[in-house]
């Protein structure tokens, strides 16, 4: 892992409010928040559903539908985020009366997406007369296609970026769209599907509680890691309200008990790191519909039984990423640190398609290089998922790949940040050369430092539950408006580690007496093997919840030996 370079966030306009600890106010500027009206997150502060482009021509498609008791096929994306859009547009369509089911392509069988061979598994099983897909469709060319060709009328909601053409279907609802006028482009692709809903209640005049649904959406926003810009931070606060109210799914608080956290004191990272992957695990080994059922049940004896599926599922996942991973990191361990690839490609004949999209995450972390993640996929080929760093567009850079190679890319899309690929096995040394190339020449130096922003030091004075419980209280925090991370350097008093992956410690800031817990999960091995008498930490303060007590704990994120050691 190389050394990161902390970089302190610039101080913004601290603005007065008696009401908040200081350095919360202190934080916020940094984020650049300016008053306190910009962190309220009332729900008629929304973006309204009218300035989505297309949204009343969605609407009034599925009021036909409904009316005519036609039967409509919601196809969803195989991960949380495809999930809980699935979950809520069943739910909703069957309040409004619609004849509705839901279907999601098994990953192994069928790929991502709206293809003509789904089109073909929903009319033997549904004969519908509207496919809605949501999370996914708008690079789903082929499959529109043959739909239409079946008289079938088809409605995309996505929120993924376009390539040059769209597919020719009856509506495309998307915020990102060339020419879209929707304010917030961060929206997941559950809350595309709310704000459809919403027009399609208006339009059919009729009570149905949305608000009831926000459960579903911030637990879909947080777990696609979209920026949580200003509307999508009121759509997850206001679910997350209505989870620690008890006002949720069942298949919501089984998931959060699963994962031994309170739903009564639920936040984002809950979502994020509890609820999440193990919904994402059905979907990565066998089939996301557990993972719709569970959160579509209103029994909580069915939700609490498919929830511990889901949980067996995700320690699967666990055991076969921690394998790859490790394989991954002996690979590259074996490549010379100075003429070593600026873009990483990794492939393993033996690895699990469902788990390279988390092995190349967790490598891009550990070196800060764009990473694509391969595994066999069947029929000679193989599928990428890639990861990528601040500064590099992965979806760009393979679409510049595919302009340079034409015959090396089956297909490809995704975003910024992520995106998934197919290519054939023959092709995958010159495809590494490739994507290598172009990483070469769009990241200089100063792109490959891994630099962290630090919220700076605290003193410890200010090191203390009621600011741990003040930002807990302060969020929702996220993509795009991440919660405050300190650094400082420690003595360590006395450490021991934790079922051989967490260390576990009792630190002392530098020139003070007061000593502190401090906890860093998954710590390195290095770190676990040795660790030094004296670290510069990068921490969370966090609160420790015990037997109904309640103390301060550092959360550690990264930790190096001290300069001054």
């Amino acid at each position: 892992m190389i050394t990161p370079v902390i970089i302190r966030r610039p101080e913004g306009e601290v603005w007065a409010a008696p009401w908040m600890h200081p350095v919360l106010a202190r934080v916020y500027a940094a984020r650049g928040i300016t008053s306190p009206e910009q962190l309220q997150d009332r729900l008629e502060q929304l973006e309204h559903w009218q300035s989505l482009g297309g949204i009343s021509e969605a609407a009034e498609l599925l009021k036909a539908a409904i009316g005519k008791r036609q039967k409509i096929v919601v196809i969803g994306d195989f991960d949380a985020d495809g999930a809980t859009a699935s979950a809520l547009a069943v739910r909703v369509l069957a309040q409004l009366g619609a004849d509705v089911n839901f279907l999601v392509p098994n990953r192994f069988e069928y790929g991502y997406g709206l293809t003509p061979a789904i089109v073909d598994l929903a009319c033997e099983r549904f004969a519908p007369a509207v496919i809605m897909t949501v999370d996914n469709g708008v690079s789903s060319h082929e499959g529109v296609a043959a739909a239409k060709a079946r008289g079938i009328r088809v409605l995309i909601t996505d929120h993924h970026l376009a390539g040059e053409t769209l597919p020719e279907a009856d509506v495309i609802l998307n915020p990102n769209l060339t020419g879209d006028a929707f304010p917030s482009k961060c929206l997941a692709g559950v809350g595309v599907v709310f704000y459809l809903l919403l027009a399609l209640r208006q339009v059919m005049g009729a009570d149905v509680a949305m608000s009831d649904a926000l459960d579903l959406v911030a637990l879909g926003t947080v777990a696609d890691v979209v920026p949580l810009d200003r509307n999508n931070r009121i759509l997850v606060a206001q679910g997350l309200r209505r989870i620690r109210a008890g006002r949720c799914r069942p298949g919501i608080t089984a998931l959060l008990r699963e994962a031994g956290r309170d739903p009564s004191e639920a936040t984002a990272a809950d979502l994020a790191f509890a609820v999440a992957p193990r919904l994402n695990a059905a979907g990565r080994l066998e089939d996301m519909a557990i993972g719709i059922e569970c959160l579509l049940s209103d029994d909580p004896v069915t939700a609490q039984r498919l929830a511990a599926s889901l949980s067996l599922l995700n320690q699967e996942r666990r055991e076969i990423e921690q394998d790859m991973q490790a394989e991954a990191m002996r690979v590259v361990d074996r490549l010379p640190s100075a003429e070593g690839p600026v873009g990483v490609c990794l492939f393993d004949p033996s690895w699990h398609q469902g788990v390279v999209g988390i092995v190349a995450s967790r490598i891009k972390e550990r070196l800060h290089r764009p990473v694509i993640a391969f595994a066999r996929s069947g029929g000679g080929e193989i599928k990428g998922s890639a990861r990528s760093i601040n500064g590099f567009h992965v979806r760009d850079a393979l679409d510049t790949v595919a302009a340079r190679h034409p015959a090396l890319l089956q297909k490809f899309g995704g975003h910024a940040m992520a995106a998934g690929l197919s290519l054939r096995e023959q092709d995958y040394e010159p495809f590494a050369k490739a994507f290598d190339e172009v990483a070469r020449e769009r990241l200089d130096d100063t792109a490959l430092e891994q630099r962290i922003l630090s919220d700076g030091e605290l003193t410890p004075a200010e090191m203390e539950l009621a600011l741990a419980e003040a930002i807990r209280a302060g969020g929702p925090w996220g993509q795009g408006f991440p919660e405050p991370l300190f650094d400082g350097e420690f003595n360590v008093i006395e450490c021991r580690v934790l079922q051989t992956r967490h260390l576990k410690m009792r630190v002392q800031p530098v020139g003070s007496r007061r000593t502190f817990d401090a906890i860093a999960f998954g710590a390195d091995q290095a770190m676990l093997d040795s660790t030094p008498n004296k670290i510069r930490i990068l921490f969370k303060l966090d609160v420790n919840a015990w037997q109904g007590n309640r103390h301060l704990q550092l959360l550690v994120e990264r930790m190096v030996i001290s300069a001054h050691a």
